[in-house]
């Protein structure tokens, strides 16, 4: 896939946290088996709750024109022995923009906004979501783990593979 996306990307601010509302529901409804978290979880949740995210993450979001099409999150991991590695999560292209190079151009958003940060990059992504890997490899992530029953929605178990970047040589 080729980046010739016309998308505008720029991190989400406080104000966007309606925007951030919309597009993070859509994703647990129509990708449920993709985020750890639920529809029903999060859709009960006010306003506020969006806005705390947002002010606890740096969530990038990808516009084309004025609709947000995109959106990938991005954070240290927590402890002086672990704080040198960075996760990407929340990662959701709408139907319409995907094929568009919005996603790659999310996603090297948050490896360029890592880079000043941390010195790896991790991921997980379902292991059937062949797109996805895809999207992650063509940006340099390699595959490093698999977890077994990662996710269980509806009887379901879905597995993850686990994928990292080193942004450092």
């Amino acid at each position: 896939m080729t980046d010739n996306s016309q998308a505008r990307i720029r991190r989400l601010m406080l104000q966007d946290a309606g925007l951030y509302r919309e597009i993070r529901l859509e994703a647990l409804q129509l990708s449920s088996e993709a985020f750890g978290s639920s529809f029903e979880h999060e859709g009960a949740q006010p306003l506020g709750y969006f806005e705390e995210a947002l002010a606890k993450a740096d969530v990038f979001g990808a516009f084309l024109e004025t609709d947000l099409v995109g959106v990938a999150g991005f954070r240290t991991q927590a402890g002086l022995k672990q704080a040198h590695k960075g996760l990407l999560w929340g990662m959701y292209v709408r139907l319409v923009a995907r094929g568009t190079g919005a996603g790659k151009s999310l996603v090297k958003a948050v490896l360029d906004h890592a880079r000043e940060r941390v010195e790896l990059v991790q991921l997980t992504v379902v292991s059937d979501n062949e797109a996805a890997q895809r999207l992650y490899r063509s940006c340099g992530f390699v595959a490093y783990g698999h977890e077994v029953h990662a996710l269980k929605q509806g009887g379901r178990y879905y597995d993850e593979l686990l994928m990292a970047v080193a942004l450092t040589p």
